[in-house]
């Protein structure tokens, strides 16, 4: 049982005149918590749908637990778990029956789906409420139901798409924890797509970055991280713009610059650069300053740092 639970090659795939996935190759090992990580858009919903047999590939070859996509599809959905796009439960149904209705989807015996349901529910933290209507629940609460679900039948594979998304910083690190016991205890492989890149960092033994459909990098957290070892600034407040980031993408202490709702990540040239002129031209530009940390590469500084330098590539193709 050495075999890898997923492995893809060269994997393909076109909406019309869109390559949503180009050319992927990755192993996924057994037991492994492997986190495909990138922006929206990036092909990861797409990959997940590949690796499942609900979409064809263009070109390529994918295997999930040794069997082709494009040949078992059916028999890979029935031996993995799967959350896709919303959590698709039951909104009248209690949260045991929802799981024992999954059961006999799964042809499972009542004795063996009770027993497990009754696992499930105490490992997630939801038998004391498993005889409410879910209707009354919170997105937390669901989230969680609906990644049990997945592991009902015991499946060696589970493949679960933005299973945090909506969650709060609470519920998200009580799921994630949940699951590594899972996965621990009952050895499954777990395939989650994020595109909350820290996450990755607190969940996944193995990630690969997906940008624009193409495989970036691939291998452990640690590895990974070291790639982005640049020196980084966190400057958290508000009022950012694009046109503080053009001044501050001028001054030659500044490598790369990412500005996001409530703050902004910028990479340093040298871990000695002296920040205060950053930090006053900011302010100077309107911002709202409440807080400024000096940080450790993240997978966040490998994103951009890979991002760059595969535009950087792209530029000097076209310019031979």
């Amino acid at each position: 049982m050495n075999q890898p639970a997923i492995i893809t090659d060269q994997l393909t795939f076109d909406f019309g005149a869109l390559r949503a996935v180009e050319r992927l190759s990755l192993t996924v090992r057994r037991g492994a918590i492997y986190g495909l990580l990138g922006p929206n858009g990036a092909g990861k919903t797409t990959v997940i749908r590949l690796l499942l047999g609900l979409l064809e590939p263009t070109s390529g070859v994918a295997r999930v637990l040794g069997m082709k996509t494009t040949h078992y599809g059916g028999d890979i959905r029935r031996r993995t778990g799967a959350l896709l796009e919303g959590d698709k439960l039951y909104e009248n149904l209690t949260a045991l029956e929802n799981l024992r209705y999954y059961g006999r989807l799964r042809q499972m015996n009542e004795q063996e789906s009770l027993a497990r349901s009754q696992e499930l529910l105490v490992g997630f933290e939801l038998w004391d409420r498993r005889d409410e209507p879910i209707q009354t629940w919170s997105r937390g609460m669901r989230k969680k139901l609906a990644v049990a679900r997945t592991l009902l039948n015991r499946p060696e594979l589970i493949l679960l798409d933005e299973p945090t998304g909506g969650l709060d910083p609470v519920a998200t690190a009580t799921l994630y924890s949940q699951l590594q016991e899972f996965s621990v205890r009952e050895g499954t492989t777990i395939f989650l797509t994020t595109h909350k890149l820290s996450e990755a960092e607190q969940l996944c033994n193995e990630v690969a970055i997906l940008y624009a459909g193409r495989l970036m990098a691939e291998g452990p957290v640690a590895e990974l991280r070291a790639l982005g070892a640049a020196p980084l600034l966190l400057i958290r407040g508000d009022g950012f713009n694009e046109a503080m980031v053009a001044l501050l993408a001028r001054r030659r202490e500044v490598v790369d610059i990412r500005i996001q709702p409530h703050s902004l990540l910028i990479e340093l040239a040298d871990a000695d650069t002296h920040i205060s002129p950053l930090i006053n031209l900011l302010v100077e530009s309107g911002a709202d300053i409440e807080e400024v940390q000096r940080t450790n590469a993240s997978l966040e500084s490998v994103v951009m740092r890979l991002v760059r330098e595969k535009k950087a590539d792209q530029d000097i193709a076209l310019a031979v």
